[in-house]
């Protein structure tokens, strides 16, 4: 797993969380651009990412990803509202589904799953 959000004490919370429940997280980015690098470093099989980043945004990352021969499988978070993201979230679900049909899935956090696909 990679764990990417701008917030140091998150990803380190993350981690901490995550790994004592038995995931093996790989590591951490703090940026879109480091994201896309660390993914294809490290090929990990799920990448916990935060919408709202410094320079490439989640759903930018996101959309990279699915691009890739092997994409992992996405957790969109984020603290604000799914709302405020307006249609960019809406679309994301469909449009989020990349070679070997690989779900992404998207969750905002505190909040219900919005959508969730095996």
């Amino acid at each position: 797993m990679l764990i990417v959000d701008d917030h140091d004490d998150f990803r380190a919370s993350a981690s901490a969380l995550l790994e004592a429940e038995g995931f093996a997280v790989l590591g951490e980015a703090a940026d879109g651009g480091t994201a896309i690098v660390e993914c294809e470093r490290l090929r990990p099989d799920v990448v916990l990412l935060d919408i709202q980043l410094p320079g490439v945004d989640g759903f930018t990352v996101a959309e990279r990803l699915a691009a890739a021969r092997e994409p992992p499988a996405v957790v969109l978070i984020s603290s604000r509202e799914a709302e405020s993201y307006g249609p960019r979230l809406d679309g994301a679900a469909a449009t989020q589904k990349g070679p070997g049909n690989r779900a992404f899935l998207l969750w905002i956090t505190g909040a219900v799953p919005i959508f969730a696909s095996v």
